[in-house]
């Protein structure tokens, strides 16, 4: 069994993620190339090796080629993942993830799955970011992951719904 482990002591993001997965092996070009199968426009990879506080690793970035404010719903991500060209496991696995988090979502407002519209989520970076997740785990073989503890911040965030507490509602 291949195990994947995150030790979160100070967060992730999904730029990180799909940097940490470049560092296990992933090619940056097939990276971009599954995700140009989503057929999904206004974005490039940025892919860099970097050093912080003495310790390399790689470095992307989700560009955004152009300002967008669509608010998505999740059955909008799952017609633009299910239309795409992904192979069926990683339309599956994305589809999972987001359903998770529109889940999530769907909790702490107090509304249906169908309802929730995603602000942050459904913009074009983190689809990327999920997306490109599932791909890279599929492409790894990876059958289990474990995850440390988040370390989950205090203050306030401003997001599409306001300013909220940190950590913000649905990340607990």
């Amino acid at each position: 069994m291949k195990l994947l482990y995150y030790d979160c002591f100070s967060g992730i993001s999904g730029d990180m993620n799909l940097g940490a997965m470049i560092d296990l092996g992933i090619d940056p070009a097939f990276l971009t190339n599954e995700l140009n199968k989503l057929n999904l426009k206004g974005w490039e990879l940025a892919v860099e090796k970097a050093q912080r506080h003495g310790i390399n690793g790689t470095k992307v970035t989700v560009k955004q080629t152009h300002h967008e404010h669509v608010h998505r719903h999740l059955s909008d991500i799952e017609k633009i993942i299910n239309e795409s060209a992904l192979d069926q496991k990683t339309k599956e696995l994305s589809s999972k993830i987001f359903r998770v988090v529109a889940e999530a979502e769907a909790e702490v407002h107090g509304v249906s799955v169908n309802n929730i519209h995603f602000h942050e989520v459904g913009a074009v970076d983190s689809i990327v970011d999920i997306v490109g997740a599932a791909i890279c785990f599929n492409k790894l073989n990876i059958d289990a992951v474990a995850v440390s503890p988040v370390e989950l911040g205090s203050g306030f965030v401003k997001c599409a719904h306001g300013r909220l507490p940190v950590p913000a509602p649905a990340t607990v």
